[in-house]
This record gives structure tokens, sequence and C-alpha cells, in this order.
């Protein structure tokens, strides 16, 4: 089942299409499992909705109103010069205003759980490049690098890293050999983070990532001083 066909098929449970929408998605529902199956499992999602409004009793202005929407009793005459809270109560009791005010609240609703619901089907965004860091000279993969073209880098270690006390491990990038390594960030243990870099172009294919061990607070030099623990380059995600 698509993203497509869920978004479409919230929309068309919540509302939210024209007639000629309708009438396209009824006809490609008649012939297709998986639309029917997509639109009875927004219903499900969304049937709550209707269960959890509470029950309101309506007034005596309300089924006068009714009653004068429908013909079954005359109207009665506006009263000149009527004070605003009696004008209020008219406003209020005219049962065209509920039912205005009723299908906008739903549909609020129901467009409030399609925009939620279909948060959780959106893809998420995949990196630029992936980088498998191995610790020089073998075949240990120590960490996983995510670089992403808004600048985030995701490093994620697969290995437990010891770092002795005054010390920390630092996050590097080199995407040119002319302009050097550039710090991607510290990290006090080897620990699932994200950094969000400025300043560095878009990741791209065979760039280089490590980690290094460095003094507490980062090489003084804003160049890798430490030994090299983990070395990778990046690959293109297919």
């Amino acid at each position: 089942m698509t993203d497509e066909i869920i978004a479409s098929a919230g929309e068309y449970v919540a509302g939210l299409m024209s007639k000629d929408e309708i009438e396209a998605f009824e006809r490609l529902m008649a012939t297709d499992a998986e639309v029917r199956a997509a639109v009875a499992d927004w219903r499900t999602r969304l049937l709550p909705l209707d269960e959890a409004a509470p029950r309101i009793e309506p007034s005596a202005e309300l089924w006068a109103g009714i009653e004068r929407a429908i013909g079954a009793a005359p109207a009665a005459p506006a009263e000149a010069g009527g004070g605003l809270v009696d004008r209020l109560k008219a406003f209020w009791a005219d049962v065209r205003v509920l039912r205005i005010a009723s299908v906008a609240s739903v549909a609020a609703a129901l467009l409030l759980a399609v925009l939620l619901v279909g948060e959780a089907y959106r893809p998420a965004a995949r990196p630029t490049v992936v980088a498998v860091l191995h610790a020089p000279g073998t075949q240990l993969a120590g960490a996983i690098v995510e670089a992403h073209a808004d600048g985030r880098i995701r490093v994620v270690p697969l290995q437990p890293i010891a770092v002795p006390e005054g010390r920390t491990l630092q996050v590097w990038t080199r995407w040119d050999v002319a302009v050097g390594p550039r710090s991607v960030g510290l990290m006090n243990a080897a620990r699932d983070q994200v950094y969000q870099t400025t300043g560095m172009p878009v990741p791209a294919a065979n760039q280089l990532y490590e980690i290094t061990l460095e003094p507490a607070g980062g090489s003084p030099t804003g160049r890798p001083t430490g030994p090299v623990l983990f070395v990778g380059n990046g690959a293109t995600p297919l």
C-alpha cells in the first residue's frame, strides 16, 4: 500500500475531497482492494473521535429553531430594539448556526487526525551518505555515520569505546585534502548521537569520516591530534 493511497483515503474519509475527486476515488475504490482497505483503516482510526464527543442535550431554543427551519412552527416576530442578550440568544437558537458550527468542528478534528496519522506514514528522510568506520588496519566495524544534505550527521557506535578520564572522543570529516579534516563534534561516551553542522558542503561519496581520542574539550589545534580509533569513507546509499 503506497503513501499516496493512504493519504487519499484519509482525505476521502475526512470529507476533504471535491465532488469530482470523490467520484474518481469511489470508482478506484470499487476496483482496488488496497484502496478499500485503506478507507476501512481510516474509518477505524477516526471512529474514536465520534465516540469521544460529549453528549449535549438540546435546549428549548434549539428545538424552536428546528421547528422554524422545517416549517413546523411560525417564526417568532423580532422585537424592535431587542437587547444584545436577546439577539445572541436568537443567534444561537438558529439551527443553521449550530449546524455550521458542528460541521466546522468535526471537519477541523478530522483534518487534524488526517495530518497526525499521515505523519506516521511519512517516510524518514534518507541520508545522503553512509559510512562504516573500521579500526585502522582491521575489519572491525566500530561505528556507522549517516550524513544528511541539511547538515545533520548521525554517529552510531557499534562497539564499546573506552574513554579514559580527561579524554573525549571527537568526530571528524574531510571532503577535500586541501581543506583538511573538520570537526563534527565531541562524544563523551560511545552512544548514538546526532550533530547539526554548518558551513560544510553537501556530503559526497568517498568523503572521509573518523573518530579520534582527544583531550577533554576537544583537539586544541582544530585538527586531529590523538590516535584514530575508527575511520571510513562515505558511500551513497542505494
